[in-house]
């Protein structure tokens, strides 16, 4: 079945490798924090003045104005720093940014993203997402498969406007995790108890699938 939005976040964490300097976006990306692997140190910089990121805090560490990039109370990792946003642009615009991790309302097959705006809906905008796109080394998309309607959203040419052209690498769904590369969505593995004929069925975009597609570990 599909995954929840604890469970993506976890695999998106399996992502993440010792000693990364790593932004998460609103949403999803967020919760990875509460998900590093034992055995690996990373950095978490939120787009607002913090790197150094913990998990989300109990009730008795919460802090008011220790807060990510969404408005979300955090902690503060051990060795942490707190800074100006400009200073945190200039550490993404600087290429400084291991990884980014962020969601999205379309990926297509080109690695372009489409995420800060639908015409005729109020949404929150840009926010950072376009300096990230531009300054990570690697950048993974998060998202469901489809929308609400069963519409895909990994599509052959995005429909909205873009955030960044030709720069996604991989994106994990609550179906699939899928690398983008030649012009092509290939998937590399499977939600537990999700078929590939489901996946190639909410997949708009030209999808490569190999003989045999593991399930994920999450």
């Amino acid at each position: 079945m599909a995954l929840n939005r604890e469970q993506i976040a976890k695999r998106v964490a399996q992502e993440f490798c010792d000693g990364d300097y790593i932004n998460l976006g609103i949403g999803i990306p967020t919760l990875a924090a509460n998900y590093v692997p034992k055995g690996i140190e990373v950095m978490l910089q939120s787009e607002n003045g913090l790197l150094g990121m913990g998990a989300y805090p109990t009730e008795e560490q919460v802090d008011a104005d220790m807060i990510n990039a969404g408005k979300e109370t955090v902690t503060a990792a051990t060795g942490a720093s707190i800074f100006s946003s400009a200073e945190s642009f200039a550490m993404i615009r600087g290429g400084h940014v291991d990884l980014t991790v962020l969601g999205a309302f379309e990926v297509d097959s080109q690695g372009n993203i489409a995420s800060w705006m639908i015409p005729g809906k109020l949404i929150k905008g840009m926010g950072g997402a376009m300096d990230l796109v531009a300054g990570a080394r690697n950048i993974i998309v998060t998202m469901t498969h489809a929308d609400k309607h069963g519409n895909s959203k990994l599509l052959e040419a995005c429909t909205l406007p873009l955030t960044g052209v030709n720069c996604i690498n991989r994106i994990i769904t609550d179906l699939a995790v899928l690398e983008v590369k030649d012009g092509a969505f290939h998937l590399l593995e499977r939600a537990p108890g999700v078929s590939v004929e489901e996946i190639v069925s909410k997949t708009a975009g030209k999808l490569i699938v190999k003989e045999t597609t593991p399930e994920m570990q999450v």
